[in-house]
């Protein structure tokens, strides 16, 4: 990325920080913040874990020279919040500390802040810059803003295809065809460990066993497992069930002999109403920002069929079925990403409509 002025070094600083919470910092947003005296960097931090220290209180924690801050100027990535929650309002907290001016890289849209940590900076009589590097910012946490400003949580397709466009060969094998590779199944769990939430259909369930967690990519957190069950028919021994993590099912009735497991929940929809729809706002009002559809090809197709996605990241392996069970097919997409993999391809998609 092009630097064009020391604002936008120092926020790319900021960025790099603000990517380090990427795993824990949900469902608040990432965000990192410097400290720059006289040119050089004197503190900084991110947000590493949600109720833990936010960037400006780690970033200040890191100071050796306090009697350097009335000098100095302090960059973070998002506006400081100016509400209590877990943690007392960083917009307090730097004034106190006395920095001369406070550069932000984006207004932060959560209603309990949304310029208010701004105006609080400017009645304190603080020099305050918005709109560096508001793009990169913005980007950064497009889950976050996702969430907040459409009400639901930012949704990530997932698949595996053959090379001419199928997910399961025609006729089952005695052996199982399995589309990834050891290599592409890590990529797979690093993408589990940066959402809060995974979801399948009720086939991939009962027909792949999953156990849908990030047991490849240590990262300390199992997300949500979602399982679309509508007549109850799982039963009580697969993965999903064996309490390593929350298991929510949704359905038009429960299994009474699932009630008895550890954390499991379960979610009643009615009949005639959209499943997906109720889901993502059961999910909104959970405060669930990001959601992972892993499958079936009914599942996803009903999410891209519904417009509900964001990004897609679809692998291509190097195995030809000629015929089968289809991929499912985009519409509205730009493809941002596409490179090679150990053999096989992986594509990174947009939903252009959005």
């Amino acid at each position: 990325m092009t630097i064009h002025c020391e604002d936008e070094k120092w926020m790319q600083r900021c960025l790099q920080l603000a990517h380090q919470g990427i795993i824990g910092a949900a469902p608040n947003p990432m965000v990192g913040a410097v400290i720059v005296c006289n040119g050089s960097i004197i503190g900084e931090g991110y947000h590493a874990r949600c109720g833990e220290g936010h960037a400006e209180v780690r970033a200040f924690a890191s100071v050796k020279q306090p009697e350097l801050l009335p000098l100095s100027t302090l960059y973070v990535s998002l506006e400081p919040c100016a509400h209590y929650g877990k943690t007392p309002p960083c917009a307090r907290l730097i004034i106190e500390k006395g920095v001369k001016k406070v550069v932000i890289g984006m207004q932060d849209p959560f209603s309990k802040v949304n310029g208010m940590g701004i105006r609080m900076l400017l009645d304190a009589g603080i020099e305050v810059k918005v709109g560096i590097m508001q793009q990169a910012c913005r980007e950064l946490n497009r889950k976050f803003l996702t969430f907040h400003l459409k009400k639901r949580p930012y949704i990530t397709l997932k698949w595996a295809q053959s090379s001419d466009g199928f997910m399961a060969p025609s006729h089952p094998t005695e052996q199982a065809v399995f589309l990834s590779t050891p290599h592409t199944l890590l990529h797979v769990h690093r993408l589990r460990a940066e959402h809060q939430a995974i979801l399948v259909g009720r086939n991939t369930a009962e027909t792949d066993n999953p156990r849908l967690n990030p047991r490849l990519f240590k990262s300390g957190r199992t997300p949500l497992r979602i399982i679309l069950d509508r007549e109850a028919r799982l039963q009580p021994s697969l993965h999903i069930f064996d309490g390593s993590a929350t298991t929510l099912i949704v359905g038009h009735q429960d299994n009474p002999c699932r009630k008895a497991l550890g954390t499991y929940q379960f979610m009643q929809i009615q009949r005639g109403e959209d499943p997906i729809q109720a889901l993502l706002h059961h999910l909104y009002e959970m405060q669930i920002t990001s959601l992972l559809v892993e499958g079936g090809q009914q599942v996803l197709q009903a999410f891209i069929h519904a417009g509900h996605w964001d990004e897609a990241h679809v692998e291509i392996a190097n195995t030809t079925f000629h015929g089968g069970l289809p991929a499912p097919e985009l519409s509205s997409f730009s493809l941002l990403e596409e490179k090679p993999h150990f053999h096989h391809h992986l594509r990174h998609y947009l939903n252009a409509s959005l």
